[in-house]
C-alpha cells in the first residue's frame, strides 16, 4: 500500500448531503423495528430489573463504539483524499488503512455475513406478517415460501440506488412507522392488561436463555455496519457524533416503554415477536402492517453494503441500474431467498447474528479501529514518512503511551501552577488585610 499525498482537512464538508437530524432519523429507522418487537422476548429471558440495566448498558456501549466509528471515519477523510468522494465500503476500509489488506478482507466478510443475516431476518419478519395479515383479514392464504419471493421481488428496486443519500425518505418513513407502531403496541397492551396480566407468569432467569437474549439486544442495536456509509453521506460528517447520540436516545425511549408494558402484561405468553400477544385484532393488524412496511424499507440499507462490495467486485459503474438488477438478481439475491426459504423461524436467526458477528462489528472491531487509526493520525501530525502503513500493536502502544504521559506532565504542570497561584493569592489577601 502506497503512501497517500500528505494534504489533509480537518473537517471535510461534501457538496451536498445529510443534514445532522435527518441522519438521526436514518439511524433510528435502520436500527429500530426487528429488535424493537422481539426486546419483550429478551427481557422476559432476564427478568425485568436485569433487562432493564441491559437494554440501557447495551444502548450507553454501542453509542460510544459508534462514536469511536465516526471519529475513524473523520480520521480517514482527514488524511486520505480518497475517501472524501464516494465510497463503496467505509467500514471495510477502515479495516484496510486500521490493518492491512488482510484485515481489510477479514473485516470485509463479517459485513457481508452481518448484511446477509440481518436481512435475511428482516425478509422472513415481512413475510410472516404478511401472511398472517392476509389470513386473518381477508381468509387468504399463500404458503409462506411463496410469500418470501413476493416480498423479496417488491424490495429489489429499492436495492438499486447506490448510497444512503439517494433513498433516504424510505429510511425516515421506517422511522415514522416503527414510532407509529410503538404507541399502537403500548396501547394493545395496556388493553390487555385486565384480560392477560391475571394469567402471566414470569420464568426464572437462566443462563441459557441470557445469552440468547443478549443476541436479541445487540441485533436491536448493532447497525454499526451501515454507520460509515450513512456518515460519509452527511453534508457535514464530522457532525455524525451529535446525530447518533440523538438517535440512540430515541432509540431507548421506544425500547423501553415496549419492553416493560409487553413483559408484565404478557408474561410467559410472549414468543420471539409481541404482535400475536395483542388481542385486539384491528390493532394487531395495524402493527403488523406498520412492521412489515419498517422493515421492507429498512431493508433498503442491509441490502446496500453487500451490493456495493459485488459491485466493486465486478466493476459495475453506479449509475448503471439495469446492469445492477441484471448482475444482482442472477447472484446473491438468490441466496437471500434460499436461506430465508431454509430457515422458518426468524427469532433463531435474530439471536445468532445478534449474538455473532453483530456484536463483533459492535463491540470489537470498532475498538481495534480506532486504536490503530489513532496512531495514523499521530504519525502523521508528527511528519512521520510511513504514517500510511498500517501500525503493530506494539507500535500503538507505544505512540498511545507518548501520547498519555505528554497529557500527564500537561496535567501535573497545571496543577502546579494552579497551586501557585492559589498561594500567591493568599499571599496579597494576608498583604491587604494587614495594611
Amino acid at each position: 500500500m502506497k503512501d497517500e499525498p500528505r494534504a489533509s482537512v480537518e473537517k471535510h464538508v461534501n457538496e451536498r448531503g445529510m443534514s445532522m437530524i435527518v441522519t438521526a432519523l436514518f439511524i433510528v429507522g435502520e436500527n429500530a423495528g426487528g429488535g424493537l418487537i422481539a426486546l419483550p422476548g429478551a427481557v422476559l429471558s432476564t427478568g425485568a430489573p436485569l433487562g432493564i440495566v441491559l437494554i440501557i448498558v447495551a444502548a450507553i456501549i454501542c453509542a460510544y463504539t459508534g462514536i469511536l466509528l465516526s471519529e475513524n471515519w473523520v480520521i480517514l477523510q482527514r488524511i486520505f483524499p480518497e475517501y472524501r468522494d464516494h465510497c463503496r465500503k467505509p467500514y471495510p476500509s477502515m479495516g484496510l488503512r486500521a490493518g492491512g489488506p488482510r484485515f481489510g478482507h477479514f473485516v470485509s466478510t463479517i459485513l457481508q455475513v452481518t448484511s446477509f443475516g440481518a436481512a435475511v431476518v428482516f425478509l422472513l419478519l415481512a413475510s410472516k406478517n404478511f401472511e398472517t395479515m392476509l389470513h386473518a383479514n381477508f381468509n387468504t392464504h399463500i404458503s409462506f415460501c411463496y410469500m418470501i419471493l413476493i416480498v423479496g421481488l417488491l424490495v429489489f428496486p429499492m436495492t438499486l440506488p447506490k448510497s444512503p443519500k439517494d433513498f433516504w425518505q424510505a429510511v425516515v418513513a421506517a422511522m415514522i412507522t416503527t414510532l407509529i407502531a410503538v404507541v399502537l403496541i403500548i396501547i394493545g397492551s395496556v388493553d390487555d392488561f385486565s384480560t392477560c396480566y391475571p394469567h402471566a407468569h414470569y420464568p426464572e432467569m437462566n443462563w441459557q436463555r441470557l445469552f440468547m437474549s443478549f443476541g436479541t439486544i445487540m441485533f436491536a442495536y448493532g447497525g454499526h455496519g451501515a454507520f460509515p456509509t450513512i456518515q460519509h453521506d452527511m453534508r457535514k460528517p464530522h457532525q455524525f457524533t451529535k446525530s447518533l447520540i440523538i438517535a440512540y436516545i430515541a432509540i431507548v425511549l421506544l425500547y423501553m416503554p415496549v419492553s416493560m408494558v409487553g413483559y408484565y402484561v404478557y408474561g410467559s405468553s410472549l414468543t420471539d415477536s409481541i404482535i400475536p400477544s395483542i388481542q385486539n385484532i384491528p390493532i394487531q393488524t395495524i402493527i403488523s402492517l406498520l412492521i412489515t412496511l419498517h422493515v421492507a424499507l429498512a431493508l433498503t440499507i442491509l441490502f446496500n453494503p453487500l451490493n456495493q462490495e459485488v459491485e466493486e467486485w465486478l466493476n459495475i459503474p453506479h449509475e448503471f441500474l439495469r446492469e445492477k438488477a441484471s448482475i444482482k438478481s442472477r447472484s446473491h439475491d438468490g441466496g437471500y431467498f434460499f436461506v430465508a426459504e431454509s430457515v422458518p423461524n426468524f427469532g433463531v436467526l435474530l439471536d445468532l447474528v445478534g449474538g455473532s458477528t453483530i456484536t463483533l462489528m459492535a463491540l470489537v472491531l470498532p475498538v481495534i479501529f480506532n486504536l490503530c487509526l489513532t496512531t495514523i493520525q499521530k504519525k502523521h501530525d508528527l511528519k512521520d514518512p510511513e504514517y500510511a502503513k498500517p501500525p503493530s500493536i506494539k507500535e500503538s502502544l507505544n505512540y498511545g503511551g507518548y501520547w498519555i504521559t505528554e497529557s500527564a506532565k500537561v496535567e501535573k504542570r497545571l496543577v502546579r501552577e494552579a497551586r501557585a497561584a492559589r498561594v500567591k493569592v493568599t499571599q496579597n489577601f494576608r498583604l491587604y488585610s494587614q495594611a
